[in-house]
């Protein structure tokens, strides 16, 4: 018996130093708008490209964390606002062309919570140590579960919330 909580501790240890992941990460989208523009990686770190997914917002819309961590930079740079928050696995999601942050560097976001607003358009990126990557296939649709109405006239039992669901199974991390 203790051999083997003594393994299972050794396997869950491993996979913590490792940071490996079997499943992908399936996040809710930062906003409600319109792609405008998909992720196109540059030839060179210079070099022209898109690093991010590219939205049409309204004004002033809401922009939640896609999925929760540490918020690692809220500023400006070349006069276009961003926050960047750190996954616990390392990864980076940026979020740009903001009119204002509602969060600060070291804060712990949760994933769904508002962290800024938008100008009209808005910039999701994603980072893998220091490589840009395409976030778009780990952004889900929100997905309702179905659920029996009573047909008595008693009352239903509140809908549980939404999850997000992505269509394109990833490989681990």
């Amino acid at each position: 018996m203790k051999r083997t909580g003594l393994l299972a501790v050794g396997l869950i240890a491993a996979l913590m130093v490792t940071g490996r992941v079997d499943a992908a990460p399936c996040w809710r989208a930062p906003v409600v708008g319109t792609v405008v523009d998909p992720f196109r990686a540059p030839a060179c770190p210079w070099c022209a490209g898109n690093r991010g997914v590219e939205y049409r917002v309204g004004r002033n819309s809401r922009v939640v964390a896609a999925e929760s961590g540490t918020v690692v930079f809220v500023g400006e740079v070349a006069d276009t606002r961003y926050v960047v928050v750190e996954l616990p696995g390392g990864w980076r999601h940026t979020y740009g062309r903001l009119s204002i942050a509602r969060v600060v560097a070291g804060d712990v976001v949760v994933a769904g919570a508002e962290i800024a607003r938008t100008t009209t358009e808005f910039l999701f990126g994603l980072r893998v140590g220091d490589e840009y990557a395409d976030p778009a296939p780990y952004i889900g649709e929100l997905v309702g579960r179905a659920r029996l109405i009573p047909v008595d006239g008693s009352d239903s039992r509140p809908a549980p919330p939404a999850q997000a669901r992505c269509r394109v199974a990833q490989t681990g991390r």
